[in-house]
């Protein structure tokens, strides 16, 4: 007799409904307005998630009107837990109006 798992089979188990393998290199957008410091900013907070992240790496993109700034970090996830609190840190900048 087969037996069936339900949806909530995998909360026991965290990595298995993850797509992302860890450890891996992490791509995370920013954007928010173009004012001094933004940078900065988005790279002390990835430095707190990830010791070894090198601020060289920061990809800068401006808007077509030059009022808004993307910033294309990429850090070594070690877990979703990390990514998650991550995410939550850089969302609740005050610089900050978009995390993707």
């Amino acid at each position: 007799m087969a037996t069936t798992k339900s949806p909530g089979d995998n909360m026991s188990n965290p990595r298995a409904e993850s797509l992302i393998e860890y450890p891996s290199l992490f791509p995370i957008k920013v954007m928010g307005h173009k004012v001094d410091g933004l940078v900065q900013a988005i790279g002390m907070i990835a430095k707190q998630f990830d010791p070894a992240f090198d601020p060289k790496t920061i990809e800068l993109r401006e808007s077509k009107g030059g009022n808004y700034l993307g910033v294309t970090i990429t850090v070594t996830a070690t877990s979703r837990e990390q990514l998650d609190e991550l995410y939550r840190t850089l969302s609740t900048h005050p610089m900050v109006k978009v995390v993707l």
